[in-house]
């Protein structure tokens, strides 16, 4: 009798022992509500890192895009100026006077700098890649001879310009700049170019 209480009671311990062996197994197999939740900030973190870093890169795009829009804007203008020894005249009212050329390369309409297109010196004359209303993105204007105390021995002059470049304050280090004596054009653009007829 006495072996069958030990043999009883010794299965009794060894199936309790196994149980919790068996528990501890299967809480190890599982995470806890912790360890997911830092699992789950941790990947939040990263993804919010990328996305800045993504969005850094578009900006970087969208101003490269400016930037090479404008050296096919100013090499059309001097294909006009070649052909006609003027340079284009504004005929637009896009944004006080001036012709301006937003998203899709749409002003009021119109191709931005119509002559150019016209005149077949660009396919389709760019706008800015993000802005939509027409005082913003891209704007051009003729100025006539002395406008601005600038010499008018020089003749007429353009201004082209950029009015948000997304990567850089204003100006932006690779904006030419345009000034007459009462009027500097770098403090309404962030990038902006001029030239002279003469």
């Amino acid at each position: 009798m006495k072996i069958k209480i030990f043999s009883i009671c010794r299965n009794a311990i060894f199936q309790n022992a196994d149980r919790n062996l068996m528990n501890q197994k299967n809480k190890n197999k599982a995470f806890t509500l912790i360890e997911l939740l830092v699992v789950v900030s941790i990947i939040g973190l990263l993804a919010s890192f990328a996305f800045v870093a993504l969005n850094g890169s578009r900006k970087k795009a969208r101003d490269a895009k400016r930037l090479a829009d404008m050296r096919q804007i100013q090499t059309a203008l001097q294909m006009y100026y070649d052909r006609h020894g003027v340079y284009p005249s504004n005929n637009d009212n896009d944004c006080g006077g001036w012709d301006a050329g937003f998203k899709g390369g749409q002003g009021s309409g119109d191709p931005f700098i119509q002559p150019l297109e016209t005149g077949g010196f660009i396919a389709k004359t760019p706008g800015d890649p993000i802005s939509t209303g027409s005082c913003g993105g891209y704007a051009y204007y003729r100025y006539s001879a002395g406008s601005y105390g600038c010499d008018a021995s020089r003749g007429a002059y353009f201004v082209l310009g950029v009015k948000d470049m997304e990567t850089s304050g204003n100006p932006h280090p690779s904006s030419p700049g345009w000034s007459c004596p009462s009027r500097n054009w770098q403090g309404e653009f962030e990038w902006v170019t001029g030239m002279f007829e003469k």
